[in-house]
């Protein structure tokens, strides 16, 4: 074990000098992105720029990624492109699966003796194996307010991959951007090259047409009109699953992915009936409930979903709501002739999520439980998951909207907000106009 973390040390120091190289005296605090929702696939999509010279990639979010892969087959030219060797440190702390060689002409992507690891298509549940390497990235800089100069990383790692990967993501995108629990992933090189906190934070907008942001570092969260979201948070432990949820994966290998330690689920407060043995994650690494940015809405596990929607039908009957025929992909939908707005969205009956004790409970309102889907009609955000899944309660994309979500990687604890909605404050709200 300690030489495993000495070489940890020793590869971050390696980041750390590259990054001063491209620097030198200025070193960010935290850096931000922004985050847009692509209104055909309702995936969240983020720009950064990559290779020398740079070229701006959008990229589809995924918060459990293990790390960034792009589409090496088109376009790739870069004069700072490297290919990881097999017994490399960058082979080791990518964990890598194998060693590749490739029997054409050498380019990105291509090339011998390199280490090979399994980007993942969260989306489509396809995965590859490909050549890891390093680039250099550029993001910007920023207070937590406002956004600042660029900085540059010259050697970030990131994997290639076939155009064919790109199946079933947004329009332009041309790879992932994994941010979840490994090495390589965002937060975690960034933090390495930087010397910042491993800790960030995802707020994603409703809006198709206003970009919503990820934070990577510490500090405040400023949002417009003069709101510090980071005083807003509830925190609760993060739940290492320790079976890979990945498409493809080695044997033994965690899941990257953020779970947390859901314990019962209310409607209106009153606590629904679950078989809570769904609830917990088996030696298996079946079970449980995970946080995503790749599922649009919240997925339960067929038994839950059954016994929610019951709850929650009751409840609104006795708000007068009436339930309609159900519009796909949702079977729960209802009449918007009895349904007020709020400030928290549709007035309909409370959704919350108690966590490790009944004081600490995430609560999803009209604004994130329930989606129009017409004028007249308003559905369910929650879909069945079937029988036998591999996580029984998958928080969706839509059920994070104006939430402000801070992953302390270090702590293992994340941070809510439940919705900005109720501090007069959006996702959408962070400034990106520079001082």
């Amino acid at each position: 074990m300690a030489s495993s973390i000495s070489y940890f040390l020793f590869f971050s120091s390696l980041l750390f000098i590259s990054s001063s190289n491209a620097q030198s005296s200025f070193r960010p605090h935290a850096l931000v992105i922004p985050v847009s929702k692509d209104s055909s696939t309702l995936q969240y999509v983020t720009s950064i720029n990559q290779r020398t010279p740079l070229v701006p990639l959008q990229l589809v979010v995924d918060l459990g990624g293990q790390f960034l892969w792009v589409d090496c087959e088109q376009n790739y030219v870069s004069s700072s492109y490297r290919p990881a060797r097999c017994t490399s440190a960058q082979c080791s702390l990518a964990r890598g699966s194998g060693c590749g060689n490739c029997f054409s002409a050498p380019k990105p992507g291509c090339n011998n003796n390199t280490c090979s690891v399994l980007p993942d298509n969260t989306v489509t549940r396809t995965a590859s194996s490909d050549e890891l390497a390093e680039d250099a990235v550029s993001v910007q800089s920023t207070d937590g307010s406002n956004p600042g100069r660029s900085v540059s990383v010259s050697k970030f790692l990131f994997s290639c991959a076939p155009t064919s990967l790109l199946e079933g993501l947004a329009s332009g995108a041309k790879g992932m951007a994994g941010l979840g629990r490994t090495r390589i992933a965002l937060p975690s090189q960034f933090a390495s090259a930087f010397s910042f906190h491993r800790k960030f934070a995802i707020c994603l907008s409703s809006s198709t047409t206003a970009d919503g942001v990820i934070l990577l570092g510490d500090g405040s969260y400023g949002l417009l009109p003069n709101v510090d979201a980071s005083q807003l948070l509830i925190y609760t432990p993060l739940i290492l699953n320790p079976v890979s949820t990945a498409s493809a994966h080695s044997q033994g290998e965690p899941s990257a992915e953020y779970f947390i330690g859901v314990k019962s689920i209310q409607i209106n407060e009153k606590a629904v009936p679950l078989n809570t043995s769904l609830l917990s994650i088996n030696s298996k690494g079946v079970g449980g409930t995970k946080i995503s940015t790749v599922n649009p809405y919240t997925v339960m596990e067929t038994s839950i979903y059954s016994t929610f929607t019951k709850a929650f039908i009751s409840a609104a009957a006795s708000m007068n709501i009436t339930r309609v025929a159900a519009v796909a992909p949702f079977s729960v939908c209802f009449s918007s002739k009895n349904v007020y707005s709020t400030r928290g969205g549709a007035a309909v009956p409370t959704i919350g999520l108690v966590l490790q004790n009944n004081s600490v409970v995430w609560r999803i309102f009209g604004a994130n439980s329930m989606v129009f889907v017409n004028g007249d009609v308003l559905c369910l955000g929650f879909v069945d998951g079937g029988a036998n899944p591999r996580t029984s309660i998958v928080i969706g994309g839509y059920q994070l909207e104006d939430n402000l979500l801070q992953f302390d990687l270090a702590a293992s604890r994340l941070g809510f907000s439940s919705s900005l909605l109720f501090s007069q404050t959006t996702c959408s709200n962070f400034n990106f106009t520079s001082n």
